[in-house]
């Protein structure tokens, strides 16, 4: 359960793997649930983003913590980004009101792509036997508000593509960019330089940091994910003050990570920057 801090948007991490849930002792430091980030605002409201296997624990906190208010903002269909959503306990108790919004580019509504998660075979409960009232907003427009936290949308550059997303509270901005080829440019993606305009200046960057280079030349080009290199000259270039790399691949061990990341802080040293970087990890929490 947080502890409120005055004028601070909290921002705690469920899940940052990417792809497919993992487990082992090599994988205990960050953790191997897939994407899900729950924010909290200055009001105290909720907001989850995407529901990869790490919305199971989050929902658990939430029923401990009797909370039934909840938005939940969805960047992309993808299956790692959306597994998690029949194990949200939230979901089965009758008091529990949710917002959806979801990416506009998505082939079909929010409540399409959901409820197959929950399709025969695939799943015991069917999707209509859940007990929460659920409203589906569905596209997210070019701009938009929940209570106090402006949130302003980019595309991402990704097969079957998706958004990011800026969170301004309080003169504080969290972009958060996941599943993102910064060097390729997908069907409906941006130019590198638009990543860094928006990125521009702001408090925190978590951005999509899945490769290493020689993985990426040797055979990921065009799959959608970004070098940990370029993630962190886009974070440099955008000047933002902390940098923190996102979806880690399925094969990468805690020492491994911990080694891009203590790569990436020679380099902002080498480059005269005082950038702060890590990368993200299970259960982290982040005041901004």
């Amino acid at each position: 359960i947080y502890k409120r801090r005055a004028k601070s948007v909290l921002i705690r991490c469920w899940g940052s793997r990417g792809s497919i849930p993992v487990s082992g002792k090599e994988y205990l430091k960050y953790g191997g649930d897939t994407t899900c980030i729950e924010l909290r605002t200055k009001d105290d409201s909720i907001v989850i983003i995407d529901a990869g296997s790490g919305i199971r624990r989050l929902g658990n906190s939430l029923v401990k913590e009797k909370r039934n208010e909840l938005n939940i903002i969805f960047t992309h269909a993808h299956w790692d980004h959306i597994l998690g959503f029949p194990f949200f306990k939230p979901l089965y108790i009758k008091d529990t009101r949710i917002n959806m919004l979801g990416a506009s580019l998505a082939q079909e509504s929010i409540k399409q792509i959901i409820s197959k998660t929950m399709q025969a075979p695939n799943f015991p409960v069917r999707f209509e036997d859940m007990k929460a009232e659920i409203s589906y907003i569905g596209a997210c427009p070019d701009w938009f508000r929940i209570k106090g936290l402006s949130i302003t949308p980019i595309h991402l550059s990704h097969p079957n593509q998706g958004l990011g997303y800026k969170f301004s509270e309080n003169n504080k901005n969290f972009v958060f960019i996941t599943d993102n080829e910064l060097t390729h440019i997908h069907p409906g993606g941006l130019k590198f330089e638009d990543y860094i305009e928006f990125s521009r200046g702001a408090d925190l960057l978590i951005h999509d940091s899945e490769y290493l280079p020689e993985e990426y030349n040797k055979f990921t080009k065009t799959w959608g994910h970004s070098v940990y290199l370029d993630s962190l000259t886009l974070a440099l270039e955008a000047g933002v003050k902390r940098f923190g790399l996102f979806h880690h691949n399925q094969e990468r061990t805690d020492e491994q990570i911990d080694s891009m990341v203590l790569d990436c802080k020679r380099i902002i040293k080498e480059k005269g920057s005082n950038m702060e970087c890590f990368a993200v990890a299970k259960d982290m929490e982040i005041a901004v």
